[in-house]
């Protein structure tokens, strides 16, 4: 019997993600999000204490879009999804898919030591693990 290889969500997370303060506003989320061609941000922490957030293109939709506010009077903190669930570089991305379909989710951080290594989606999971 031969054994699979395992292959990790450190082998296709994205290593490159992009971070944006709560206080930011919407306006400027959006902002980097087209410099930085990217769909999620990571909210950082205001202190140790503290937990990271995140922050999808379907949060603007619905929360600025559908609500017709105004991208540049709306806070990052207002839409954004905190505390983050996050997924360990080392877990099985066969595990990670099923997780992403128990809770709903489509994206994740991939976290280490406290701290955000790298953004994992049902893309880099097809795309890269397959």
């Amino acid at each position: 019997m031969s054994e699979q290889e395992i292959i990790r969500t450190r082998d296709v997370m994205e290593s490159t993600f992009t971070e944006v303060e709560g206080l930011a506003t919407v306006q400027e989320a959006l902002d980097l999000m087209r410099a930085n061609n990217t769909r999620v941000l990571i909210v950082k922490k205001r202190s140790e204490l503290d937990e990271y957030g995140i922050v999808l293109l379907a949060d603007i939709a619905r929360e600025v879009l559908a609500k017709d506010r105004a991208p540049e009077r709306v806070n990052v903190y207002e839409i954004m999804s905190k505390p983050v669930v996050s997924v360990d570089p080392h877990m099985d991305i066969r595990y990670c898919a099923r997780l992403f379909g128990n809770l709903g989710l489509s994206v994740m951080p991939v976290m280490e030591a406290e701290k955000v290594i790298g953004i994992v989606s049902y893309h880099e999971l097809v795309l890269r693990g397959l």
